[in-house]
């Protein structure tokens, strides 16, 4: 491993990715921010060379929880140094019942934009995730997950209706309007849980800023997001997993079962659609219920199997997803943030899985 001191100024060489569409020969990482100016009079220098993007994004993981619930802060430590092996160094996370607060004061740990806790319906969701209420409590908790988070609220915007015996919309359209308006009046952007059809279309039209999932766009509601611009993180590492639990729903809900392996069938068609029609599309893995963490490079090569091409994919995980969550790239007097490879992974956005060395607040962590 490569050490560095407190004075070390770390010059990174080869092709530093600015941009889709720019790079450039050098960068150098003076007190943990990027100047693209030599500095002077300095005498210890660590130059890494390689191919250099910004710390990947995980726009939709969920540190500080496992398939039972809330985790302690040591499992939450781990999730996070998972994250930041894979080079994932922002994380949006998704929902999460636990206080991840102290990872804030960690420089050696990645960077979280946190959404509060989920809101779902009562007993319309995994149990010990969200908080489970009814629709005139909507705005209420709203309000109350705008505070405690960085920017975002989450919903549940569909789950299995026990008594449907199928995939359901959880709320009603005059509420959730109504919960969105407060959301923004508080300066918070709102994202839902979504699989299925029926609850897009409300969703969207009351404002809704992002949907997770979102293996239910159709032909009819993909120009709607398209038209409002409503993002999607498609998280196809956890789509994957749609066979596997519609087979063991299949004895009790056969409708339910047959409708998730549709939307898995046609995942891929689903997210060129949107892409294809101008929808933002993010990297996100769902990673903290039941997948692991560190899987980011995975979802940027679904992407691409769904047919977004590669340089776009690796925006929606780079440059793009910085952007749209309101976080610096690789711009002067951004933090150190980066991370580096041996080949290009504009060619290959396979290299992604194997990082060179990765750089965090300006010192290599790995």
């Amino acid at each position: 491993m490569l050490l560095m001191s407190d004075h070390t100024v770390l010059r990174v060489k080869g092709r530093v990715l600015v941009g889709p569409e720019e790079a450039r020969d050098e960068l150098w990482v003076v007190d943990g921010r990027i100047t693209y100016e030599r500095p002077a009079g300095v005498r210890d220098v660590l130059t890494v060379e390689g191919w250099a993007l910004p710390g990947l994004v995980d726009a939709h993981c969920h540190v500080g929880l496992d398939h039972h619930g809330a985790v302690d802060e040591a499992t939450s430590e781990k999730q996070a140094l998972d994250e930041r092996e894979a080079g994932a160094l922002l994380l949006r996370d998704a929902g999460s019942p636990a206080d991840t607060r102290w990872i804030d004061d960690r420089e050696d740990l990645p960077k979280i934009i946190r959404a509060g806790r989920h809101i779902a319906r009562t007993r319309r969701y995994i149990r010990n995730y969200a908080h489970e209420i009814e629709p005139e409590d909507l705005v209420a908790y709203v309000a109350r997950e705008a505070g405690r988070g960085d920017g975002w609220v989450k919903l549940v915007g569909d789950w299995i209706d026990r008594d449907a015996g199928d995939l359901t919309a959880c709320w009603p359209r005059a509420e959730v309007e109504e919960a969105i308006a407060e959301a923004h009046r508080l300066g918070a952007r709102v994202t839902a849980h979504c699989f299925a059809e029926a609850a897009l279309r409300d969703l969207v039209e009351a404002g809704i800023d992002c949907v997770e999932h979102a293996t239910g766009l159709t032909e009819d509601t993909v120009p709607l997001f398209a038209e409002r611009g409503v993002a999607i993180v498609p998280t196809l590492v956890n789509i994957a997993t749609f066979p596997r639990l519609a087979a063991g729903g299949q004895d009790k809900f056969p409708r339910w079962s047959a409708h998730m392996n549709r939307l898995y069938e046609r995942r891929y068609d689903t997210v060129r659609a949107a892409y294809d029609a101008g929808v933002p599309v993010f990297v996100g893995t769902d990673a903290g219920g039941g997948l692991a963490h560190g899987l980011v490079a995975g979802e940027v090569e679904e992407l691409t199997k769904a047919g977004i091409p590669p340089l776009a994919a690796l925006s929606a995980t780079t440059w793009g997803a910085r952007e749209w969550l309101g976080r610096p790239s690789l711009e002067e007097g951004a933090p150190g943030d980066l991370v580096v490879y041996g080949e290009d992974p504009r060619a290959d956005v396979r290299v992604l899985a194997a990082p060179r060395r990765i750089v965090l607040n300006g010192q290599i962590v790995g």
